[in-house]
């Protein structure tokens, strides 16, 4: 049996008979009483996150995950279509499971979280970063590279991000996932 010690991002635990992963979390103490342990959690099966304030100790039971590699096919109208790279059975995973989605691509590998008792699905991690490429941006002006100013632009798979003004269309750009934030620009 876990405690709130044992809390970090990414633990998935067992509350109200529903399976919860810990998106973010923080611990602090208030005056002389008891701390406590502010927790944001995702479930996985409803896809709504919710917050939750555990007292400083207590039990929690944590469940065991297991993480599988998979490949990311397509996209249709029931969600993201998943292929199992050592059995090659697939399957549909329903877009709120997967966080950013926008951001893959056909034939990114993705880990797949699954309760290793109940063999249910939990969640669907992407990759921390991608490299797409620009699909259409505006172009921009020549001589104004006095600030940091950055355009909007469409990539791959049609997520809109904001890039620097010397980004054109055709150019790779490296995103973080977790912000879809533009990085850097990568060499052809």
């Amino acid at each position: 049996m876990a405690t709130t010690a044992d809390i970090r991002n990414g633990l998935c635990i067992e509350l109200n008979n529903d399976t919860l992963r810990v998106i973010d979390f923080q611990k602090f103490q208030v005056g002389r009483g008891s701390g406590k342990v502010w927790t944001k959690l995702k479930s996985s099966t409803t896809g709504r996150v919710i917050e939750h304030t555990f007292q400083s100790g207590q039990a929690i039971t944590e469940v065991r995950v297991e993480r599988r590699k998979f490949q990311f096919l397509y996209q249709d109208e029931d969600g993201y279509v998943l292929m199992n790279q050592e059995t090659f059975d697939q399957f549909t995973v329903p877009t709120d499971l997967i966080d950013n989605g926008k951001f893959l691509k056909e034939g990114d590998a993705v880990d797949v979280l699954f309760h290793a008792a109940k063999e249910t699905l939990l969640s669907v991690e992407i990759p921390a970063t991608v490299v797409l490429a620009i699909t259409y941006t505006e172009p921009g002006l020549r001589g104004d590279t006095a600030t940091n100013t950055l355009k909007p632009a469409t990539v791959e798979g049609g997520a809109e991000i904001r890039v620097p003004l010397f980004c054109e269309e055709g150019d790779l750009v490296k995103i973080d996932t977790t912000t879809g934030a533009y990085m850097e620009r990568v060499k052809k």
